[in-house]
């Protein structure tokens, strides 16, 4: 127990010593805005198991599925409040829900597909012959980021492809909504709900789940890459940016 403490006391000055002043917070460990003994607690967890705590600040969990990228999957959608609920809808580029899903009311144009005014790689779709050769999301523009704060991002290609291709994917029900429980090599799960998609005022095809990446496709400066699932399973296609999609997070890592 003496062995004990004096570790604490040691890593607690530390901590302290990290801080040059009030709004130095390098040794703000667990990013809460302050130095103190939590910093500690959370140094401690690490130096015995090699994890960090969920993050204090955005509160959400995530599940290590074992995938060969190490990618942590969010337990629910954005704007959901458990894990077989669809949450929000979001057009792709926008961090908000909102009641209309077309081409007039998207952030990122002048009011139809050929005048984009960001994120375009096609001089045809672009406003004036517009490009910008952006294709992933700036933080900004991004509802994971957003919402839920720094240590999440909407997922790439590349890690809705990993999930695809490396989970075991089975048809179920949670919470009253039908979807897919997925299952990763190490035997963890996540429950994506099948939530459909929002265009215009309605929401159609809600047997099928649809979740956006924070990838352009690569064709199509009009269109983004998704996830979309039904009944036998998953695989990746594009969507058109105005139609309001799901969003399932990625973990950023903390290491």
């Amino acid at each position: 127990m003496k062995k004990f403490s004096s570790l604490l006391i040691v890593l607690l000055l530390m901590l302290t010593s990290f801080t040059a002043g009030a709004e130095d917070i390098r040794g703000d460990v667990n990013r809460d805005g302050t130095v103190d003994i939590t910093d500690v607690t959370w140094l401690i967890n690490y130096l015995l198991h090699g994890t960090w705590y969920n993050d204090p600040v955005d509160n959400h969990e995530w599940v290590d599925l074992g995938l060969p990228s190490g990618t942590l999957w969010a337990t629910m959608n954005i704007g959901a409040n458990n894990p077989g609920e669809c949450g929000d809808y979001f057009a792709w580029g926008e961090t908000a829900p909102k009641e209309i899903y077309n081409w007039s009311t998207h952030i990122w144009c002048n009011g139809s597909e050929n005048t984009l005014t960001k994120y375009c790689t096609k001089s045809n779709n672009g406003n004036n012959g517009f490009t910008d050769d952006k294709t992933e999301l700036d933080p900004e523009d991004d509802a994971a980021y957003v919402n839920w704060g720094s240590s999440w991002r909407m997922p790439t290609i590349e890690q809705l492809q990993e999930l695809q291709q490396n989970c075991t994917w089975t048809w179920t029900q949670q919470n009253g909504n039908y979807g897919q429980l997925v299952t990763g090599p190490n035997g963890n799960t996540i429950f994506l709900p099948a939530a459909g998609y929002r265009w215009d005022h309605g929401l159609y095809y809600e047997e099928y789940g649809n979740y956006w990446s924070r990838t352009l496709d690569a064709g199509y400066s009009t269109c983004a890459d998704n996830l979309f699932f039904g009944i036998s399973g998953g695989f990746v296609l594009y969507s058109t940016r105005s139609t309001g999609l799901t969003v399932r997070a990625v973990r950023v890592s903390q290491n």
